[in-house]
């Protein structure tokens, strides 16, 4: 094997212990571990891990999966996987039993960690008579983690090594993944830490779930500066403000759904927020409302917008919102959004026109450069994904961006059916084929649009026999997570037309804006 890559993705943990071993590094509800205590629970598991797959016959150190509620087990078990060399698959315990098995499948998962869900929810997706992997849990697992046989210290990497694989929606009826290197999380992380002096007095909100791709930015963020993650439950949302000072937040980062959460409890008083230094926000379009209101909840903090898909590493570009910047609309996103900003250098990038050559001021941006995934778990996902130019490869964002002032780049909208749904990406062909699988369904059309509470809900037209919303529901649930079933479903007799004589997306939008009471497609 070549000479270890220095800076891997777990290196940035040995950095906090370092600055501050008897700090803690993550807590939640009732449990906290510092990074003594984290970093011994890690070595030992990561060398039981190890141990279990030793007959792996493909070579290499593995892959794990981390099937857990945020908790010490789902921090113990990413942190094991980076610190064995394996790598780490996360997992939610909120999908569907068919998700997992094919997540495990695509995968090639050796070994599982698992919390009590975990298990359950694993036994099921293998069902009777299936192969399940050496599962490591700290109570009831096949794999016991034997102090004797922790590692000293972390395994070598290399940089074209990947540390993660994170699922996302597939429009082929299945999710697929994308693979994030050590190399790619290295360039993301060093860009970071010139941007932003986090410190070990810091404290980190984990408003994301593991699998989703902006809680790297939480977990490495903080645990490079010696700072504090701090899990954030449902509930907190209930008193925001209070959690927040209680919890002694400084660094907040969630979907832009968020803030309508909170402005809806009443967490966005003026001077609501004041012990946040920092407020990150991503994974949605962000409106300058939005905006403006966590500015005046939060007085003390800087506010900005992130952008940036999975195979570009969590995110690309960043834009630090000033209450004195111009909200004029035309000037700023001319939708009323806050511009996603530059991007982050070291990359190359290019928006181009309906005919895919290079345009100045408006079209699909496509990137290349050191964050940039190296593919799918399956090549023929790639297909439309990717293009080659220059001698380069890019990656295509689906998404139409404009430049609104120097290299300052603002969203416009997607240029395919693909949405985000409370942060969540969603590919609706691949709702489309489970709805058409369920019994009676015949055509199936899935839209987007933005629902009177201003957030982005889907709703589900189909065709064949009318269908009881509820039996529709039960039948997705069992292939889909939560936030790809739609709102509402519509029965049609048959779906409109355009003058292509295909299926009238625009009008089905129309039409589902009606049915949510919204007149905003």
């Amino acid at each position: 094997m070549p000479e270890a890559y220095a800076d891997a993705l777990h290196t940035r943990f040995l950095r906090g212990l370092a600055l501050a071993p008897e700090r803690v590094a993550a807590r939640g509800p009732g449990w906290a571990l510092t990074y003594r205590e984290l970093h011994e629970r890690a070595l030992t598991w990561a060398g039981a891990l190890l141990r279990a797959v030793d007959g792996d016959d493909r070579g290499g150190p593995g892959t794990v999966a981390v099937l857990a509620d945020k908790g010490p087990d789902a921090y113990t078990g990413v942190l094991a996987g980076l610190c064995g060399g394996m790598t780490v698959v996360p997992m939610s315990t909120g999908f569907p039993a068919s998700r997992i098995r094919q997540m495990l499948d695509a995968a090639g998962v050796s070994a599982v960690v698992a919390d009590a869900a975990g298990r359950a929810l694993l036994a099921e997706a293998v069902g009777p008579g299936g192969h399940t992997p050496p599962v490591l849990a700290a109570e009831g697992g096949t794999v016991r983690a034997d102090a004797a046989h922790a590692l000293t210290e972390p395994r070598p990497v290399r940089a074209e090594d990947t540390a993660y694989v994170l699922f996302t929606s597939g429009s082929a009826g299945r999710p697929k993944g994308v693979r994030v290197t050590h190399g790619a999380t290295d360039h993301y992380f060093q860009v970071l830490d010139t941007r932003y002096p986090f410190t070990p007095e810091d404290v980190f909100s984990q408003t994301f779930d593991l699998n989703f791709d902006c809680s790297l930015f939480d977990l490495f963020c903080a645990w490079g500066a010696g700072a504090t993650v701090q899990q954030i439950s449902a509930t907190a949302y209930r008193d925001l403000p209070g959690f927040a000072a209680s919890a002694g937040l400084t660094v907040w980062f969630s979907t832009p759904s968020a803030v309508a959460l909170a402005r809806r409890t009443g967490g966005l008083a003026e001077g609501a927020l004041p012990g946040l230094r920092w407020s990150f926000f991503a994974g949605e379009a962000f409106t300058c409302r939005d905006a403006a209101d966590w500015q005046r909840a939060a007085p003390h903090s800087h506010v900005e917008n992130l952008y940036g898909p999975t195979e570009l590493t969590v995110t690309v570009t960043g834009h630090r919102w000033s209450p004195q910047d111009p909200q004029d609309p035309q000037d700023r996103a001319g939708n009323g959004l806050v511009p996603i900003g530059t991007v982050h250098k070291g990359h190359d990038w290019l928006l181009l026109g309906e005919d895919g050559e290079p345009v100045p001021d408006e079209g699909e941006l496509v990137v290349t450069g050191p964050q940039m995934t190296p593919g799918y778990l399956d090549p023929a996902d790639e297909a439309g994904r990717f293009l080659e130019r220059d001698g380069r490869r890019w990656y295509r964002t689906g998404d139409r961006v404009r430049r609104v002032r120097g290299e300052v780049l603002a969203y416009v909208d997607r240029l395919d059916a693909q949405v985000q749904v409370q942060g969540w990406r969603v590919e609706p062909a691949e709702i489309d084929q489970r709805l058409r699988g369920l019994p009676g369904v015949q055509g199936a059309v899935t839209v987007a649009v933005t629902g009177p509470d201003g957030q982005t809900a889907l709703v589900g037209f189909y065709t064949g026999a009318r269908q009881s919303p509820a039996v529709l529901v039960r039948g997705l649930r069992a292939h889909l997570p939560e936030r790809m079933i739609p709102r509402r479903f519509e029965y049609l007799a048959e779906f409109p037309l355009n003058a292509n004589r295909k299926t009238d997306r625009k009008a089905l939008r129309a039409v589902a804006a009606g049915l949510l009471g919204t007149t905003t497609p």
